[in-house]
């Protein structure tokens, strides 16, 4: 019953959607946030860390994507792991995650042409220049994010995430899987995550 009505609430969000308009939004690299749920993401991002250690090089930083939250939110959190400061900026989620487009995710999928975020850990690879511009690879580690490599899941910048399509719509836009930023966010994300690091995708 409590699903049931948590379901409901949220396809009156999709309905009147433009009131998310009215809630703060934040180009956030600069703004440190503790949201609710992060310390359980926190302990399974090291869990995932530690499984996979012999590949994370750079451990200076982690990314934890917490895809619990809408999309008007923050939910791109980039941790350092010695001073625990965290920061968080928008991120959008896939088309086939979110197929109504109410700015929640409802389900992940690793199927190829899903067009679906992939939960799981990803392993920050080398940065390229594709048609997204300036762009970050990034290889799945688990069977639940095993074909993102295939899929061609990326970080890039995209000009449908940003504090104003909040504003304005109450929510970012979608992608096809990729874990796209804001375009005045993405060199922050990009330094700060470098080659070899850790990036955990999840939600509650």
């Amino acid at each position: 019953m409590r699903y049931h009505i948590a379901m409901i609430s949220r396809r009156r969000f999709c309905i009147g959607g433009a009131l998310g308009a009215l809630l703060p939004a934040t180009s956030a690299l600069a703004r440190k946030v503790s949201p609710d749920g992060f310390d359980a993401l926190h302990e399974r991002a090291l869990k995932a860390m530690d499984r996979h250690k012999e590949i994370i090089t750079n451990r200076d930083r982690i990314g934890i994507v917490d895809f619990s939250r809408p999309s008007r939110s923050p939910r791109f959190h980039i941790l350092d792991l010695a001073s625990g400061e965290r920061q968080a900026m928008l991120v959008a989620h896939g088309k086939g995650s979110d197929p109504d487009h109410c700015g929640w995710l409802e389900r992940f999928s690793n199927v190829p042409g899903s067009e679906a975020t992939s939960e799981g850990a990803y392993l920050a690879g080398a940065l390229y220049e594709g048609k997204h511009g300036r762009s970050r690879r990034l290889a799945g580690l688990d069977a639940s994010n095993s074909n993102a490599e295939a899929r061609a899941i990326v970080i890039h910048g995209a000009w449908y995430v940003s504090p104003s399509m909040v504003r304005d719509h109450g929510k970012v836009g979608r992608s096809q899987g990729c874990l796209a930023v804001s375009r005045d966010d993405l060199d922050g994300v990009l330094t700060s995550l470098p080659q070899g690091s850790l990036i955990y995708v999840d939600k509650l």
